[in-house]
This record gives C-alpha cells, sequence and structure tokens, in this order.
C-alpha cells in the first residue's frame, strides 16, 4: 500500500532552503554566545603563560577581595580527580601541580560582570617553576626524552604492512613534507551557559560537535551520575572538529555548581586560539618506487604527528594518516609507520580531513615527482593507477560503491579552465583595469608583468562514519500527527547542527518518506539517545539513516492502522486521530579493529575527489593569486544539491587556506599570532571562482546513496594549489603554507632529523 497523494515541496534531490538560513542572514539567528539568563554570572579562566612548568603556589587571595567576585576555584576545590580527553583521559580539570603547554587552565572565575571575573584572573599570584618546553615531536620520541606523561611520548603508533614492503622497483622519488599547525577558524568562540538545578544537577546549553561525549567526560568530573547532567545544543558558530573536544563545558558546570547560580562562559578570540585543539602539524617521510611505464610498486612513509600536551583525537588521526597514506591508488606492497606524539605545543585534534589532509600533501607531492622522473602527464600517471571498486587499498580493505578514480580525474581535467581575459591581466603592456585579478590584489605591487601561470592537479580520499570497531550508532525518534493547520512530523535527534545542514537533511528525508511538507526538527539534547558526533562526514549517512528507518517504522504503522480500519492511506486526518511515533538506532555494518600490521577491513566506505588548481604568481614577491579551482567528487546522492556546492566551495577554502596562508605561528610552545588579524585567513577577495563537478555513484548501504561530502574538498585542494605554483615556479615547496619566500628564494624546509622512510621515527638521527 502506497501513499496516494501529491508529492511534496523540498524533498531529497532539491535545494530545499535551510530553516536556519534567513535568521542567520538577519543576524537574528542565537548562538551560544548570545545566551542570557537573568541573574547569570560570567566565567572566566586564569590561564598559564607558560608551555612548561611545575607549580609551586596559587594565591587567591588578592582576587577573592575584588568587587562583584562570587567564586574562585583551584585544582584544591574540585569535587574529584577525574579526567577528561576525547579519546583517552589524560587531562585534569585544572592543572595539578603541572602545566603542559602555554593556555592551560590553572583557575576558574565567576563573577558578577565580565570584567569583574577577567580583573579577577589577573590578582591571582602563580608561583611557577619553568622547565624546558618540548616543542620537537622527532625529539620527544626519542629514547633520552622526557616524559611528558607517564608511560612516555608516545600518544599512538600504527604500523601499516602490506604485501612485499621490501619490494624493489626501477625509479625511485623520495621527499620530506612539512604540514603546520591550522586553525578551524569558526567564526563563532567557544561559548557556553551552565544552569544548576533543583536535584542537584545542572543544564548545560553549548555549542558542540557531540552532546553525548562531552557528557560522558562532565559528569564524572562533576562527580554526578549522568542523569543529573542534561546537555542542550545552543547554536554553533562553525566547527570543523575544533567543537569536538570539551573546552569550557567542566568549568561553565563547577561554576553553576558552586554559586547555585547561572554561569556563562564565552571565549574572546585570543582565548579561544588557546583554549581549543587545532590540526596536527606533521613531519612526513616518503619514497615511492615504481616501474618505468609509471606503474607503483611500493610506497614506504613515516609520518610524525604532533599531539601537542594532551591526546585527543590523535589516535584516530594517526591511524587515518597512516591508512590514507598512499592515496587513492592501487599500491601492491607499503610498509607505513605513523605515529603521534605528546611535546609541550597547543594540543592538537580533529579538524576537517582529519590526518588524511597530511598524509595527501606528501603523497600527492610524490606523484608529481614521479611524474616528472618518467617524464610523464601527471593526470595520466595518477588515472593509471587510480583505484576502483574491487582494488585494495594499503589496509587490504577493498573499495565498495565508488566511482572509479580515474573517471573523476579525467572528468575534472575536462571541466572549463578560466577565461583567458580573466587569466592574463596583462594585455600588450596595457595594465588590468581590476588589480584585485593580481597576485596582491588591491596593493598593487605589479601591473601583471613578472606572473607566470600554473597548473595543478590532485586526488585524495578519506573513510566516512567511524572506524575500526567503534560501535557508531545514531538514534531518530519520528512522529507524525494532526494538527489544526494539517499533517505535521516532528523530528528528534541530538546531531549537531554545526553549518553542515543536517537540520535541513532531516527534512528532507521526512518529507520524501512521509509524503509531509511541514517537518519540525526538534532542539538537539540527551534526553535522547546518542547522534555521535558531526564529524567524520557521518551525519547524513548515520542521522539520515536514522530518520529514513524511523520514518519507515511510522509508516508501516500508519498503513497497518490503515488496513485494520478499512481506510485508504490518504486519509491522514482520520488516521492520525492519535499521533504515531517511532524511536530507532541506527548502525551501519561492523567495521575491525586494527591489528598489529594492517587495519583490514577497517572502514565503512570511502570518499574520494580530484581537484584541479590555476594560479598566478608574482615571482618577484613571491604572490599568489589562484585563479580557478575545479573539482569532481563522488557525493553518491547530492541530497541537497545547493548545499553540497556549498561544502565543496567551503571545503576548498579551507584547502586554500593552508595552502597558502593559515599557520598558527610557534616558538618554543608560545603561539605568536593568537588573532583574526595575525592568523591570515582567505576572504571573499581571496577565494576564486569553484567549478563543482558533483558525481552521483550512489553507495547501497546509505541513505538514498548519500555518501558524506565535507572533508574531501579540503584534502585534496591544498596539494592541487601547491602543484599549479610549483608548475609556474619550478620549485621544490614541501611545505605549507607556502610563504612568499619559498617562492622568491626556494626556501626548502628540513626537520633536522634523517628518517628511513617506513621505519621507526624513534630511530631519527640528527641530519
Amino acid at each position: 500500500m502506497t501513499l496516494a497523494r501529491t508529492r511534496v515541496r523540498g524533498g531529497v534531490g532539491e535545494s530545499a532552503p535551510r530553516p536556519d538560513g534567513v535568521p542567520k542572514v538577519r543576524g537574528e539567528f542565537p548562538y551560544a554566545s548570545d545566551l542570557y539568563l537573568e541573574g547569570m554570572l560570567f566565567g572566566h579562566t586564569l590561564r598559564s603563560p607558560h608551555p612548561h612548568a611545575l607549580i609551586r603556589a596559587v594565591d587567591v587571595t588578592a582576587a577573592r577581595e575584588i568587587s562583584g567576585v562570587r567564586v574562585i576555584l583551584t585544582e584544591r576545590d574540585l569535587p574529584t580527580r577525574e579526567r577528561f580527553g576525547l579519546m583517552k583521559r589524560d587531562q585534569p580539570v585544572l592543572a595539578e601541580g603541572r602545566v603542559r603547554y602555554a593556555g592551560e587552565a590553572i583557575a576558574i572565575i565567576a563573577a558578577d560582570e565580565a570584567d569583574q571575573a577577567r580583573a579577577a584572573a589577573k590578582a591571582i599570584v602563580v608561583e611557577y617553576e619553568i622547565l624546558p618546553p618540548m616543542s620537537d615531536p622527532i625529539a620527544a620520541l626519542g629514547p633520552d626524552a622526557p616524559a611528558l606523561h607517564e608511560g612516555g611520548n608516545v600518544i599512538d603508533d600504527v604500523l601499516v604492512v602490506h604485501g612485499d614492503p621490501d619490494a624493489q622497483a626501477e625509479v625511485v622519488v623520495q621527499g620530506e613534507y612539512e604540514v603546520a599547525m591550522q586553525d578551524q577558524a569558526a567564526l563563532g568562540p567557544e561559548a557556553g551557559l551552565a544552569i544548576p538545578t533543583a536535584d542537584g544537577g545542572v543544564t548545560l546549553h553549548i555549542a558542540t560537535q557531540w552532546l553525548h561525549e562531552d557528557l560522558g567526560q562532565i559528569a564524572p568530573a562533576l562527580g554526578l551520575p549522568n542523569e543529573q547532567v542534561r546537555l542542550v545544543l545552543a547554536g554553533v558558530g562553525g566547527a570543523f572538529g575544533a567543537r569536538e573536544d570539551v573546552t569550557l563545558q567542566i568549568h561553565a558546570c563547577l561554576l553553576a555548581l558552586a554559586t547555585k547560580r547561572p554561569v556563562r562562559m564565552s571565549y574572546g578570540r585570543e582565548e579561544s586560539f588557546y583554549g581549543h585543539v587545532h590540526r596536527h602539524p606533521a613531519r612526513l617521510f616518503y619514497e615511492h618506487g615504481a616501474r618505468r611505464d609509471g606503474t607503483l610498486v611500493y610506497v614506504r612513509a613515516t609520518i610524525v604527528l604532533d599531539g601537542g600536551a594532551y591526546a585527543s583525537s590523535t589516535s584516530a588521526v594517526v591511524a587515518n594518516a597512516g591508512c590514507f597514506a598512499a592515496g587513492p591508488y592501487r599500491v601492491p606492497n607499503a610498509r607505513v609507520r605513523s605515529v603521534g606524539a605528546y611535546t609541550t605545543n597547543p594540543p592538537a585534534g580533529a579538524m576537517r580531513g582529519f590526518g588524511a589532509v597530511q598524509a595527501c600533501f606528501a603523497y600527492e607531492a610524490q606523484m608529481d615527482k614521479l611524474a616528472a622522473a618518467l617524464d610523464m602527464d601527471p593526470v595520466v600517471l595518477r588515472a593509471r593507477n587510480a583505484v576502483e571498486d574491487g582494488d585494495r587499498i594499503i589496509t587490504s580493505q577493498p573499495v565498495e560503491g565508488s566511482e572509479p578514480v580515474a573517471n573523476l580525474l579525467r572528468r575534472c581535467a575536462a571541466l572549463p579552465m578560466p577565461a583567458d581575459e580573466v587569466a592574463h591581466p596583462l594585455r600588450a603592456g596595457r595594465p588590468s583595469r581590476d588589480p584585485l585579478l593580481l597576485p596582491g590584489g588591491a596593493g598593487n605591487l605589479t601591473h601583471g608583468e613578472g606572473i607566470r601561470r600554473g597548473t595543478g592537479f590532485a586526488a585524495g580520499f578519506k573513510n566516512v562514519c567511524y572506524s575500526h570497531g567503534f560501535d557508531d550508532v545514531s538514534h531518530a525518534r519520528v512522529r507524525l500527527e494532526r494538527t489544526d493547520s494539517g499533517i505535521r512530523a516532528r523530528v528528534h535527534t541530538a546531531a549537531a547542527e554545526v553549518g553542515q545542514g543536517i537540520v535541513t537533511v532531516c527534512q528532507q528525508i521526512v518529507r520524501t518518506a512521509l509524503e509531509v511538507e511541514e517537518v519540525i526538527v526538534e532542539t538537539p539534547d540527551t534526553t535522547i539517545g546518542s547522534a555521535g558526533s558531526s564529524s567524520a562526514s557521518r551525519q547524513t549517512w548515520m542521522t539520515g539513516g536514522a530518520v529514513l528507518a524511523a520514518c519507515r517504522e511510522v509508516r508501516a504503522a500508519l498503513e497497518e492502522r490503515a488496513l485494520a480500519r478499512g481506510r485508504a492511506m490518504d486519509e491522514l486526518a482520520a488516521l492520525l486521530d492519535e499521533p504515531i511515533e517511532r524511536s530507532v538506532a541506527w548502525r551501519h555494518r561492523p567495521t575491525e579493529k586494527r591489528d598489529g600490521h594492517t587495519q583490514n577491513h577497517g572502514h565503512v566506505a570511502f570518499l574520494f575527489a580530484a581537484h584541479r588548481a590555476t594560479v598566478d604568481v608574482d615571482l618577484g614577491t613571491g604572490l599568489v593569486k589562484v585563479v580557478q579551482v575545479a573539482t569532481s567528487q563522488d557525493v553518491g546522492k547530492a541530497i541537497n544539491p545547493q548545499a553540497v556546492v556549498g561544502q565543496l566551495e567551503g571545503g576548498i577554502a579551507q584547502g586554500l587556506g593552508l595552502a597558502v596562508m593559515e599557520e598558527v605561528l610557534l616558538r618554543d610552545g608560545q603561539v605568536r599570532n593568537a588573532s583574526f588579524t595575525d592568523y591570515l585567513l582567505p576572504t571573499i577577495l581571496d577565494m576564486p571562482p569553484v567549478v563543482c563537478d558533483l558525481v552521483e555513484h550512489p553507495h547501497p548501504d546509505a541513505p538514498y546513496g548519500a555518501k558524506g561530502v565535507g572533508e574531501p574538498p579540503t584534502i585534496s585542494s591544498t596539494p592541487a594549489i601547491v602543484a599549479a605554483i610549483r608548475a609556474a615556479t619550478g620549485r621544490e615547496l614541501n611545505r605549507v603554507p607556502v610563504r612568499p619566500d619559498d617562492i622568491v628564494f626556494g626556501t626548502v624546509a628540513r626537520s633536522g632529523w634523517r628518517i628511513v622512510p617506513g621505519s621507526d621515527p624513534a630511530m631519527a638521527a640528527r641530519a
């Protein structure tokens, strides 16, 4: 029995409008930093100025005398000694006798006004015994390095062995590469409002990516059962991985419980740089071997990721970097060693691409080196070795349900190139009328002389959803009801809307599955089961899958009711005298846990993309203008095509930033540019036109075949842009972001260490 009604608007495959779009454009959308409650206090954090030190004494006497200060808490005042952390519970709520990075929390304050709390923080006297920093992750892995944590400085160590790791080849290329620390740069800073409840618990309104994971860390730290801690999603102003970790959540709750008053905490921009994790800086040592016809024989690599002071998600990032270290290519033999190290740098964690970004920059540079050594077109070399369904990656897992990567490369190469009149601003000695088209833009450092054009290609891939045996689940509840104005559906999940559009996706799935136009998506909270994190490009697959499964159960119940009453299915008003509601827990197929040498079938499915970048480079100043980026990406099914294009453009913006400007500058563990004045971000004037080719190759296990789209745009756009700069300049460019002096003077990044690709970095020798 089927629904015999007119198909509703805004279903799967349409560019349905976002329900939060208009209020966000108008400035009416309430973000977490806008939270307000009468009588609330303001929280603030005192942070260490030193990257590594012992705390000898903390004196809060003067601070407590400041007008308006209600409470000051140090580690002595904590209700428990529970630690927190995303994958390893290795981080104290407040520093316990030792600080491991500049910015670590020492004390927290609640006061009537924000400036009073800040004044109190300045009045706290902390006596430090400063210790030498350990900012080099390779040095931290050495046998003689002092341990920053009990158990040593290795956060995780993954070895991938595939085929014959000692295979030999006719043509061999090597390279050492560096990826700098990148910030997620969400416009909305960390913020939340904690409200004490009558039962001695607390309700926290918080901008986060994963409500239930936060709950699992917050409640033990407060010494409360989960039932007394409720989390509600507040408006999230961007995430990109930075909100997977606990930042101010525990601190705000502690202050609210101590004062029995609501407490709001909101970081300023500088504090945000210290308060959240960043992309892992990486050193990568690679060797590729191939036959003379371009067929890959082996890849050997050693990847060292700087995890910073605490583990966060480093274990998973290390595993991803190892799994995807050879790229989307058929590689019969491999040995890859991927290691994450503790240092006294700021903690590193999740950021869009999650380990695959670092590896892709290195292996795509290697593919270009190999193409040059073989005198072969880079696209031809890639296509010759590109994986397709049935091929196995270096973890021995076969690719299934994906568009052949060679097709993506060819389609990307065939996309329109930038128009010639836009591409070459200098014509017959006449300067361009628009200096913004030139490298340097409004700075007008050139009229077109000395500009050289280059084009580069890259391909990349990554997993979708959680991997390696994790019990990946999403819960959803769907209710179909009759109202005075008609038929309405309500959806409740804990999925965090962080700007990616999961609220719209849920609406579209319900409209398509139940053929009802009015769909209300309720505010996510912890009164329903977990939806997992809004990360790993998984929410459309997982929460979308849960919503679809719940809709199917609702529809089955409706059909059963119609049959029992002898009614037609289109008589919804009569059939819904009582609402129909169903809840489901939806899981993807099981994955295998990691073993000692390979991850086997550790992933659910893979996401693939190809990018082509065109750049203009001013050889005299080293300035770069990205003229165009083109991409072909296997999206499975575009649930909302306009939103998919938006994800591709946003991801490319972050890839461009990493390629030519974005870097958290560190000196002996100190952040030198903790502001959006000094941390350079692409603006609308830096973004090029983006040509998108959405390839729909549905995956049989995903809702409507949709695979998730958010991460691949960042993964291979960076190496494509750098490849284009290499083509224009002839420079090696083995580090991102590329700096002007790299282009003008041919500066080459070297770690100062000798590591044989594929070997244990603990055995590194000084160069």
